[in-house]
């Protein structure tokens, strides 16, 4: 009896064992499987967010006190229906990532935040995207700060016609190291002045616009015109749309 009693119990006592390492054993797969779907849903969420950091919005009343009386001035003609609001993502030439914004025509907003989207994920440098009006919508003080805008209401001097940029129509970048100049009486006007020593195109320095660039290549194709190849004088910053589409959307704008 005793011998039947022994080999019952060790009987048992194996059984138990084989029931413990088969439930660890899925237990593991578990917690595996578990931790690989964890990390898919983290990537997957990763990958949501950088999509969502590009959006593009009506000028809401938010948005509109930020702007009121600076970019959009007293003396503005542009409905405020005609402008949207652009969210996106850019890195600086050391590759940290910012947040930026612009505020650009409703015609050409998807346009900018494709070229914006995709100069981002190709890691070409933009210094700085804040709304011009963090400078008191001052022109030379935002160049100066090298940065990167598009609407900032005003006429063409002399005249009541709007310029492209009160049409939310031309866009800025890199602005300190691709500056505006002109001869004007036999003197140079440069604008940011702070950007004469960037006039030598020939030079290798950060954040320059060159033709045949990504940046340039980008705006060309999706219809714009680059003032680094204008002859009476050089907006190196300046990307615009043509004056036929001017004159298809803002007829009234055009003499």
């Amino acid at each position: 009896m005793k011998i039947r009693n022994t080999l019952a119990i060790a009987v048992l006592a194996i059984s138990v064992s084989l029931v413990l390492v088969a439930c660890g054993q899925a237990s593991n797969a578990s917690s595996s499987s578990g931790a690989e779907g964890s990390s898919q849903a983290q990537v997957s969420t990763s990958n949501e967010a950088s999509v969502e950091d590009f959006y593009i919005t009506e000028i809401t009343d938010e948005i509109f006190a930020r702007i009121e009386g600076k970019s959009f001035k007293d003396d503005c003609t542009l409905p405020r229906e005609d402008l949207r609001y652009l969210h996106v993502l850019h890195k600086d030439i050391d590759g940290n990532v910012h947040e930026g914004e612009m505020i650009v025509n409703k015609r050409i907003a998807e346009d900018v935040l494709d070229i914006l989207r995709e100069l981002y994920e190709s890691n070409y440098p933009i210094e700085r995207m804040k709304l011009v009006d963090e400078y008191d919508a001052d022109d030379e003080l935002s160049m100066e700060d090298n940065n990167s805008s598009s609407f900032n209401f005003r006429f063409i001097s002399h005249t009541t016609r709007i310029s492209k940029h009160g049409l939310g129509l031309a866009v800025d970048i890199n602005t300190l190291y691709n500056p505006y100049t002109k001869v004007v009486d036999n003197e140079r006007i440069v604008e940011p002045v702070t950007g004469e020593p960037y006039l030598d195109r020939e030079a290798s320095f950060d954040y320059k616009i060159e033709k045949g660039d990504l940046c340039y290549n980008l705006f060309i194709e999706h219809g714009f015109e680059w003032g680094g190849e204008w002859t009476d004088r050089k907006d190196y910053q300046h990307f615009e749309m043509p004056d036929s589409k001017i004159a298809e959307w803002y007829p009234e704008n055009v003499g």
